[in-house]
């Protein structure tokens, strides 16, 4: 048991030792009692918890941290309104220009460019007459077609006509019932396909197939589509409705295309779609047509302009100077050629030297022309020697 005793003392006392030098080694003492003495250093002292920490006033005050957030708020609303500025005024300048010809321009394309103001108006019938004056009786100068846009000279309304200007300078009245103020059908911009007429009329269909009939369109009659497919086209009238036509006898164009010139085959092909039609003077459409009106709407599905009035188409194309039998004297048939514009003078004054009417060639020795009733348009053949021979006081090649 002392030996024990022994024991245990001297482990108690090697722990006093390590614990003594512990302590010392940190600042602190322990009495010869045990007990331990007094800190040494800033032990035990208070802590500034702002030094201790680095917490500054505004890591300690919510408010005046709200307070100062505010700059960031502004950096991201400008940030916001730069985006902005990009998404609708730069990329829509930009991004054509990437699409440009694609399917995907349509969706990209600038501002449509209006070509007609408040001083234009549209035909909404399938033709209307230009009239000398505001009187059904007075003489007609020519026709204009539907979806052709002309210049409103007045407000006035005698009689139910109004004044207009067509595109091609030639003024007169026409009813104003016929007219539209929506532009919208003729403004190329707003559409995607821009149609000619080549036969002699096309019917205009509710439906691609199986509709009822809303319109009938004539010669040279313009249209413009924002639909194509198979076969038919979705056009667009002027009078605020869509209607469907097929594409046999229908020319597509560029928007802001023209006719492309062909071959005087397909001038001549045009003029005897009119063959047996009825005349009328100053007419354009097969539902009563005169022949400078049939010369006038020929030659424009076929890629060459020329005036509508005879007077005008004196002037058009290259003179043609007539061969004669060196031995007879007799005319050359052959010196007129299929397409030429043959001047006739009056058939009771052939002698005379005012233009009467124009014909048609069509043939060596074939003329469309009125016929001698003044009821239609019909081919006569002539010879040599014939009356309608001593009637040419000029002919006109429009196609060379």
């Amino acid at each position: 048991m002392k030996q024990d005793s022994r024991l245990f003392k001297q482990i108690k006392l090697k722990f006093e030792k390590l614990f003594q030098r512990k302590k010392k080694d940190d600042g602190v003492s322990i009495s010869k009692g045990g007990s331990f003495a007094e800190p040494k250093g800033d032990f035990g002292k208070a802590e500034d918890l702002a030094n201790v920490w680095s917490l500054d006033s505004s890591d300690s005050n919510v408010s005046e941290y709200q307070v100062k957030r505010w700059p960031k708020v502004v950096i991201a609303a400008n940030v916001f309104l730069v985006i902005m500025l990009f998404v609708f005024l730069v990329l829509p300048k930009i991004l054509p220009g990437f699409f440009k010809n694609t399917d995907i321009a349509l969706f990209v394309e600038e501002d449509p460019v209006y070509i007609y103001d408040d001083t234009y108006r549209v035909v909404k019938a399938y033709c209307s007459s230009v009239m000398e004056k505001d009187d059904v009786t007075s003489h007609r100068i020519t026709q204009v077609l539907m979806n052709e846009p002309v210049h409103y000279l007045t407000d006035d309304c005698k009689n139910g006509y109004v004044l207009i200007r067509t595109m091609d300078n030639f003024v007169g009245y026409v009813k104003a019932e016929d007219l539209s103020e929506d532009m919208s059908s003729c403004e190329p911009d707003l559409h995607l396909y821009k149609l000619v007429i080549a036969d002699g009329s096309k019917r205009v269909m509710s439906h691609a197939s199986n509709g009822t009939l809303i319109a009938e369109v004539m010669m040279n009659t313009v249209l413009y589509a924002d639909v194509k497919r198979d076969g038919v086209y979705q056009v667009c009238l002027p009078n605020g409705e869509t209607g469907w036509i097929s594409s046999n006898g229908v020319v597509e164009l560029g928007l802001y295309e023209e006719t492309e010139r062909v071959g005087v085959r397909y001038f001549v092909s045009s003029i005897l779609t009119m063959v047996n039609s009825t005349y009328l003077e100053g007419g354009v459409t097969k539902r009563g047509i005169s022949m400078e009106g049939l010369a006038f709407v020929s030659a424009a599905v076929n890629g060459i302009n020329i005036p509508r009035d005879m007077e005008g188409q004196m002037e058009s194309g290259e003179p043609v100077t007539l061969q004669y039998d060196a031995v007879t004297g007799e005319l050359l048939l052959d010196s007129i050629i299929p397409g030429d514009l043959v001047f006739l003078s009056d058939p009771y004054h052939p002698e005379s030297k005012r233009v009467y009417e124009v014909a048609v060639c069509t043939d060596t020795g074939v003329l469309l022309m009125r016929a001698p009733a003044g009821t239609s348009v019909k081919l006569r053949t002539f010879t040599a020697g014939s009356d309608i021979v001593k009637r040419i006081i000029a002919v006109r090649r429009v196609f060379s």
